[in-house]
């Protein structure tokens, strides 16, 4: 299996998403990746905050550093994940004809609700986002393992 999670700059949600299920999945085979559909952060690494609440937990992701999405991403994974419904739709438009990756919104595909998993870049809530992204990341792994 061969994920790819994508948020807005690829510094909070999706890379705490790819250090979850890498972590998960290490003994499985899978390939974890994340992208930002805004090149902002483009080889920054996570916010520091992320970074606390990610090695708090056991993650590590320090290492890990921003890159945008781009359209050749649909034939490098099965699976794309977006984290709130803005970033499903810049996803799809960028969706190149033939492209073979399934795209869906993280928490309704893992766990089958229609909630964002919200950005906590400008409220600090990082604890209560990671939990959510835990949660989805243990529920992806039982159903597609």
């Amino acid at each position: 299996m061969r994920v790819l999670f994508v948020c807005l700059g690829n510094i909070c949600r999706s890379p705490s998403a790819h250090a979850v299920l890498s972590a998960k999945t290490c003994d499985m085979g899978w390939t974890v990746d994340s992208a930002g559909t805004s090149g902002w952060h483009v080889g920054d690494p996570p916010d520091p905050r992320v970074v606390a609440e990610a090695e708090a937990r056991g993650y590590p992701i320090s290492d890990l550093r921003a890159r945008q999405f781009v359209g050749a991403d649909f034939d490098r994974y099965d699976l794309i994940l977006a984290m709130d419904q803005s970033n499903l739709r810049d996803i799809n438009a960028l969706r190149p004809a033939g492209g073979s990756a399934m795209v869906a919104l993280f928490l309704e595909y893992a766990l089958g609700t229609t909630q964002d998993a919200p950005d906590p870049y400008y409220t600090g809530r990082f604890a209560k986002v990671f939990g959510m992204i835990e949660a989805g990341a243990k529920a992806l792994v039982r159903r597609d393992a």
